[in-house]
């Protein structure tokens, strides 16, 4: 989390999966839109990941819409594998592109 004066600024929300011992998976990250292009993201992200590996997990998840290019590009750039669009991944309509990350 990112915090001022001015309150939190950028958050990344994730947790280890309990199903899976070797995964970790982000859920929703947010970031102030004056903050963006300034590798808030990125940091946010690098932090979660030394997390994750310290806890023994080998893999981060992530999922986004297929219309989100901006998200998309972003977890290409951070190493991210995504998958093709699957279908109703979160109900009728709701299509979603998946990501996998080796740590």
């Amino acid at each position: 989390m990112l915090e001022d004066v001015r309150g939190i600024r950028a958050f990344l929300v994730g947790f280890h999966s309990a199903d899976h011992a070797d995964q970790a998976y982000i859920h929703f990250v947010g970031v102030d839109p004056e903050l963006r292009q300034q590798g808030v993201a990125r940091r946010l992200y690098t932090t979660f990941f030394e997390r994750a590996a310290a806890a023994g997990r080998t893999e981060v998840r992530a999922i986004t819409s297929p219309h989100n290019t901006g998200s998309i590009a972003f977890h290409r750039a951070l190493g991210f594998t995504p998958s093709a669009p699957i279908a109703d991944y979160d109900g009728p309509a709701l299509d979603r592109v998946t990501f996998r990350r080796a740590l």
